[in-house]
């Protein structure tokens, strides 16, 4: 029975209990010696505009750092939580979960949580009996489903990479949807070259570049599990927050899509990006943009995009028409435009080579053409696919799926919409290929040492879209979970910052490296020993750099630390669709 004042508790698919009065508002998701992360999940049953919440330890945490709250240290048992801007207006029937932290300890035992306190009312168990109580997840739509129990918690995996996504966003930050406390409105006068309007958008990976290729395809790949797996976003209460993740970066390529064929696939000069270490709200050094056209064409780049706003055409079509049909007529027109002005991007940006430079452009000729037909049903799409899989011998085994090589992805994609054995076929060769491929010592399917955690994920996502295809299904999902695991834990460790047993403490990320403003932040933080001052929540870094699951958790080391949208995507995308075979009893 709840202890109330009109609140209530939620317990939300709990993995390590702190076996205490307040289980049922507390979710300990990870341990380990001297330290945890905590959720707090807590409904609202009364209107409220603020909030505080009263934590009591049953011994000594000398450190606790919060997310989605500022925290002060009443004494080494007791913390407050307050609201930040973006959450402190709640309304009655929705249910406060994204607000939890990071705790360190000396004691020998994990320290109980003994009370939690909301806005002076206590909201924990009176009865602190658990082992009647069953796991539940609330949906977005406030319907309670049973949760399917999975050897890590998927739903804190999927709000914590969105909140990565959130640390990436550039330009102007809404007041009311800003969970990242140490961000704030930055780079608001990216511009191009005749004045047009470029803010917004994410930065790449840990430094400040707006680079839109690989963006373009960490866009399609969300979007992608959003199509297929909402079970899997909206069982974490997460749909609309996935939704407009995707939207942020589409918003912002429609405004660098200037002119019918004229689109900016770049802002920030890598040289000066790179020789900055510091805050993006505190830049100050040029940030030229640049362009593809009909002189400086980039098919790839034109193309890749195109499928994003195909996808997330897609994504919006059923909640928010009008800016479906948006998405699309830039999808369309991009894609024309990749189609007859033929080139590859990074030869038209020079400046971007040296960063993600394209190995060709008939892949996303064929990507986007996929997406196309999948967006609109016109048949001239998918014959421009066809064509253009037998033009660029995409029946060929690639190595990987990745932001350069889309090959393994229009196999499988032109496999579910035409269930045409010439592409099935070519799926099953790619994920034969990569269930028998030798693994690390641990288990890592190792691609390069370049992100070879991102590149795992997005093979994960690949095999467990040509599963459901019904080829090979328990061969494939057992591969992507098993490289799934692997960066949540099952190597000892956990390769997702604030998540899990032994995280990353120094991501290679300049922002989340930077102490609380007004603190100076600049390279003295980079060289800093110590953790990163701001938990970049839910970051995948880069992982091993060899294939012997080498890694070091060093900041200087942007093999194995360094984090990126496109590393998370295929990742996030992945943890969907295994939370959503997880609900529907599919697969464990």
């Amino acid at each position: 029975m709840l202890s109330l004042s009109g609140f209530f508790a939620i317990l939300l698919f709990m993995h390590l209990a702190s076996g205490g009065p307040c289980d049922n508002v507390v979710t300990i998701s990870s341990s380990w010696p001297g330290g945890l992360t905590a959720s707090l999940n807590i409904s609202i049953t009364t209107p409220i505009t603020s909030w505080e919440i009263d934590l009591k330890f049953s011994s000594a945490v000398p450190w606790l750092k919060a997310w989605d709250a500022t925290e002060s240290r009443i004494n080494e048992v007791e913390y407050q939580l307050r609201n930040v801007s973006s959450n402190g207006v709640q309304s009655a029937g929705t249910t406060l979960t994204s607000v939890g932290f990071n705790a360190v300890f000396s004691s020998s035992t994990t320290p109980i949580i003994t009370s939690v306190l909301f806005n002076g009312d206590n909201v924990c168990l009176i009865d602190t009996k658990t082992e009647d109580r069953q796991p539940i997840i609330e949906q977005e739509n406030n319907i309670l489903v049973d949760a399917w129990p999975t050897k890590y918690n998927y739903i804190e995996v999927i709000t914590k990479s969105l909140l990565f996504y959130y640390a990436q966003r550039s330009g102007r930050l809404p007041q009311n949807d800003n969970p990242i406390p140490y961000r704030s409105d930055s780079a608001l006068n990216d511009r191009g070259q005749d004045g047009e309007d470029l803010t917004g958008g994410y930065y790449d990976a840990g430094d400040h570049l707006k680079l839109g290729f690989p963006l373009a395809s960490s866009i399609t790949i969300v979007a992608w599990s959003i199509i297929d797996y909402p079970l899997g976003y909206s069982s974490a209460g997460k749909l609309t927050t996935a939704r407009n993740m995707v939207k942020w970066a589409t918003d912002y390529f429609i405004k660098a899509h200037v002119q019918t064929n004229k689109f900016y696939g770049q802002v920030g000069d890598g040289d000066l990006d790179h020789d900055y270490w510091g805050r993006p709200e505190e830049m100050t050094m040029s940030r030229p943009a640049f362009f593809i056209s009909t002189s400086k064409p980039g098919s790839d780049l034109a193309g890749e995009t195109a499928a994003a706003l195909a996808a997330t055409s897609i994504v919006f079509k059923t909640v928010d028409s009008t800016y479906s049909a948006l998405c699309l007529t830039h999808a369309k027109q991009l894609y024309a435009f990749a189609k007859r002005y033929r080139g590859i991007y990074s030869e038209s940006i020079p400046q971007v080579a040296d960063f993600y430079s394209s190995s060709g452009f008939g892949d996303e000729l064929a990507w986007s053409a996929s997406w196309l037909y999948r967006a609109t049903n016109d048949n001239a799409y998918l014959d421009d696919a066809k064509a253009f899989y037998t033009e660029f011998n995409l029946s060929d085994n690639p190595s990987e799926f990745s932001w350069d090589t889309k090959t393994a992805g229009v196999q499988v994609l032109l496999a579910k919409l035409t269930n045409e054995n010439l592409y099935r076929n070519a799926a099953q060769t790619f994920c034969d290929s990569k269930v028998n491929q030798p693994k690390t010592p641990k288990g890592l399917l190792f691609v390069t040492k370049w992100g070879s955690l991102g590149a795992a994920s997005n093979i994960a996502f690949i095999c467990l879209q040509a599963a459901d295809l019904n080829i090979n299904p328990l061969a494939y999902r057992q591969l992507a979970q098993q490289q799934i695991h692997y960066a949540l834990g099952d190597t000892g460790r956990s390769f997702v910052v604030g998540f899990g047993h032994n995280p990353p403490l120094k991501p290679h990320h300049a922002s989340s490296s930077c102490p609380n403003r007004p603190a100076v932040c600049d390279w003295d933080a980079f060289d800093s020993p110590n953790p990163n001052p701001q938990i970049l929540y839910g970051a995948l870094v880069g992982g091993p750099d060899n294939q012997n699951d080498h890694y070091v958790d060093d900041r200087h080391n942007f093999f194995t630390n360094e984090v990126a949208c496109d590393y998370n995507a295929g990742f996030q995308a992945s943890v969907a669709a295994l939370q959503s075979l997880a609900v529907n009893g599919i697969f464990n």
